[in-house]
C-alpha cells in the first residue's frame, strides 16, 4: 500500500497534518509515504490533477498501484489510520 502526500510550505493545513503522518508512518512502518511538495513537484503535482486552493491531498493506492481513495483537507489521525487499515486489509 502507498499514499501520496501533496502539500506546500505556504499552507495551514499542511503543516498541521505533517505531525500527525511522522505518528502514522512511525506506528505502521510497513506502510510507504511519498512527500510531494506542491511548488518543488510542480510536474507531477500537475499531473495527478492537483490545484493550490486544495491542500493538503492525499491519495491512497492499493498494492497493485490503483488509486483507491483520494482526501482533500485535514484528517484526524485516527480517521487515517482506520482508512489505512481498511484498504490494507481489503487487499491482504
Amino acid at each position: 500500500m502507498k499514499v501520496i502526500k501533496i502539500g506546500a510550505r505556504w499552507c495551514s493545513g499542511c503543516l498541521v497534518m505533517k505531525p500527525r503522518w511522522v505518528q502514522i508512518e512511525t506506528e505502521l512502518p510497513w506502510l510507504h509515504t511519498v512527500y510531494l511538495d506542491f511548488d518543488d513537484d510542480a510536474a507531477e503535482v500537475k499531473k495527478l490533477g492537483i490545484v493550490a486552493d486544495r491542500l493538503p491531498v492525499f491519495i491512497f493506492y492499493d498494492d497493485n498501484g490503483q488509486e483507491v481513495n483520494r482526501l482533500v483537507g485535514e484528517v484526524g489521525k485516527e480517521d487515517l489510520i482506520s482508512l489505512i487499515n481498511q484498504i490494507h486489509y481489503k487487499n491482504s
